[in-house]
């Protein structure tokens, strides 16, 4: 028997009436169909971005610009996959020299310490009001420090004109000590912004109380890795974060120069962490609270 080399004179079992040739067809269309569906949805997965970061707490203090210059700073941040970074430094002129170079990457906040040595001696210096006035008049800024503050030292005249330079500004307070100071702060002015640095360095439940108490209150997770063991958040540090996703932001806290080299790897472990809780609420700790609280202030202005 010869076989038909074309269908247009084929017999009939390669008709297009022919069942056979209609299973045959309809089985291949079939799986065409799964083929290329298979094909779209890894192309899709091999193409979705990154998730964004908003870096909450970032220095870029004298000693990390004379080894760090600021393009080359701007590319870690950007191969970090950063949506924005808010940055503070010692003196407050590295800020601006970053925010110059890339004022769609950079939320300038100013940290009151003319250089490094002042962090402990600020608050009884009053010579630092008149500088941070200065400042204040001369360049935008979204936030005031990061700042040192513990206990009672948060109701000095310094401090407390920082509170009220806030409050003038409409800017936040971004605040490194206890639950203490941030309470005097917030006597001083029920209305204040406080972003509270570390969380306070304080335990999950600490810090829930405090934010369950004072609603304006939100925290960066900056320097501390407690909340997770690779890729899985703690239980007692979950419950913190499904009950406040609007609270918390991410954060890297270059306090030294070598530190900006663990900006790419911070983001990385950011990203791994946030990705076993439920998207909304990683989108929102990663990048949309950062986006929404600072962000959109600059623009504003």
């Amino acid at each position: 028997m010869n076989t038909p080399t074309n269908i247009a004179t084929a017999g009939p079992w390669l008709t297009r009436t022919s069942p056979r040739l209609s299973c045959i067809s309809g089985f291949l269309a079939a799986l065409a169909a799964i083929m290329l569906g298979v094909s779209a949805a890894s192309t899709t997965f091999a193409a979705e971005p990154k998730m964004p970061i908003f870096d909450a707490h970032v220095h870029y203090s004298h000693d990390a610009w004379e080894t760090t210059p600021p393009k080359a700073a701007i590319a870690i941040l950007r191969k970090a996959g950063l949506k924005r970074a808010m940055v503070s430094s010692s003196s407050d002129d590295g800020t601006q020299k970053l925010y110059a170079e890339a004022p769609d990457l950079v939320v300038p906040s100013l940290r009151p310490y003319r250089t490094r040595g002042e962090t402990s001696s600020w608050l009884r210096d009053e010579t630092v009001i008149g500088h941070v006035e200065e400042r204040l008049k001369k360049h935008r800024y979204a936030a005031i420090g990061e700042f040192h503050v513990f206990g009672a030292d948060a109701d000095l005249p310094v401090m407390r004109r920082m509170v009220q330079l806030a409050r003038q500004y409409r800017l936040w307070l971004h605040l490194h000590g206890d639950s203490e100071a941030v309470e005097r702060v917030l006597a001083q002015d029920p209305e204040a912004r406080i972003l509270w640095a570390h969380a306070g360095f304080d335990r999950p439940e600490a810090v829930r109380a405090m934010l369950r108490k004072h609603r304006k209150l939100h925290a960066d997770l900056a320097y501390r890795n407690d909340h997770a063991s690779g890729d899985k958040v703690e239980p007692a540090w979950r419950e913190t974060f499904l009950e406040f996703p609007n609270r918390f932001l991410v954060g890297t806290d270059t306090f030294t120069p070598e530190r900006w080299h663990y900006i790419v790897e911070h983001a990385e472990w950011s990203r791994g962490w946030l990705a076993d809780l439920p998207k909304d609420v990683a989108e929102k700790i990663g990048w949309r609270n950062g986006e929404a609280l600072f962000a959109s202030m600059m623009a504003g202005k």
